[in-house]
């Protein structure tokens, strides 16, 4: 199991419909709406890299009002 948290930028204004819509997608465990440089925190989780990759292209960056993602794999060392 991959885990990753993905930082999202938003259009202004579109903070907590953003994280509604994505709350919903299968894979995501938590979407929050933030302040900062960012506008939305995800926590999200797959089988491995390839499907977290999936997930994110086409499903995350796929809802309207999103104007950048940076996606952080969990790593435990």
């Amino acid at each position: 199991m991959v885990q990753a948290y993905i930082l999202i930028q938003t259009e202004v204004g579109k903070a907590a419909e953003v994280a509604s819509a994505i709350a919903v997608i299968s894979g995501v465990t938590q979407a929050e709406d933030v302040t900062g440089p960012y506008d939305v925190i995800v926590r999200a989780e797959a089988a491995n890299v390839d499907d977290l990759g999936k997930l994110v292209v086409a499903q995350i960056q796929a809802v309207e009002g999103i104007t950048r993602t940076l996606t952080c794999p969990i790593v435990h060392i």
